[in-house]
């Protein structure tokens, strides 16, 4: 063999590699998530139908308790980073709140954060990679069965605390059913208006605000650090989502408890932490380094 046969067998070799990393491999696609997530959006569309100004008040009271308490301060700071401690009663609370805002259980939730973490924007490995698109980041990536995503055999390994704790796995099979008693007492507390809006209309408003943390914030907005991935950081996805869409801060610290390092970077998220911590229930805070430090 010549040195030219074996370096173009190196090079081909190399290409192949490459072309694994930017080609996404071929997934079925999930029926029953397409039909699960068309369904919710369906009965979202009623809203015009049943609309009160009450019933809009429970949607955007939900969507804050759900998704700043539960998501953002829960699944993701408390749980998936541990940029701080609470009392494992306490902690157990906020995961059951994080479970009614209808994203998955918290092993589900964590272990795929940790993947993104892990390999950000990599086609196959990072769950919602922007490399594939707005569209794949923000939802396309929910319609396809991949086992590493969807099968808690093979994700749980991504999130053994959590996975181990029998609670959080009573969690993992059942947030859907909590869906069920919640909307008992909302159409106790108003009728079908506040079903229609404290489950499907909050559900999908929270759902498009989290989802554009993947998307939107790895294709628009500013850089406070030079981090190894495309994460940025966008004012506006910031105010719906708590403090989350300063998301360059985030991917260049992932455990700092603070997301907003600026003035003006506003985190309602941190202002949470804090009054727990003034209430002696947050400890360990993971605080920014001296050279997070931004003017």
């Amino acid at each position: 063999m010549t040195t030219g046969n074996l370096h173009s067998k190196r090079s081909g070799a190399a290409q192949r590699r490459l072309r694994s990393i930017a080609e996404p491999k071929a997934h079925k696609l999930s029926w029953a998530s397409i039909g699960f997530f068309a369904a919710i959006h369906g009965m979202a569309l009623l809203a015009p139908w049943f609309f009160s100004w009450s019933a809009l008040g429970v949607a955007i009271a939900l969507h804050w308790l759900f998704g700043s308490v539960g998501i953002c301060l829960g699944y993701h700071r408390l749980l998936s980073h541990r940029s701080f401690r609470v009392p494992k009663w306490l902690e157990r609370i906020i995961a059951t709140i994080g479970a009614l805002a209808l994203q998955g259980g918290p092993t589900f939730w964590v272990a795929g954060h940790r993947q993104h973490h892990t390999f950000t924007e990599h086609v196959e490995k990072d769950p919602y990679s922007s490399a594939r698109g707005f569209w794949w980041s923000h939802m396309e990536w929910m319609f396809y069965l991949k086992p590493e995503v969807f099968d808690r055999k093979v994700y749980a390994k991504k999130a053994l605390d959590i996975a181990r704790d029998p609670y959080y796995a009573f969690l993992d099979k059942y947030f859907l059913a909590l869906q069920v008693p919640l909307a008992v007492i909302l159409y106790a507390l108003g009728g079908w208006a506040f079903v229609i809006y404290g489950i499907f209309v909050r559900s999908v408003l929270l759902w498009h605000c989290t989802w554009l943390i993947n998307s939107a914030n790895h294709m628009w907005g500013y850089r406070n650090f030079e981090s190894k991935d495309n994460s940025r950081n966008l004012w506006w996805v910031a105010l719906l989502t708590y403090g989350e869409g300063w998301h360059n801060n985030h991917h260049t610290y992932p455990r700092m408890a603070k997301a907003g390092l600026r003035k003006w970077e506003i985190d309602t998220t941190w202002w949470l932490i804090k009054g727990l911590k003034l209430a002696g229930l947050a400890t360990r805070i993971v605080m920014p380094p001296a050279k997070a430090t931004v003017r």
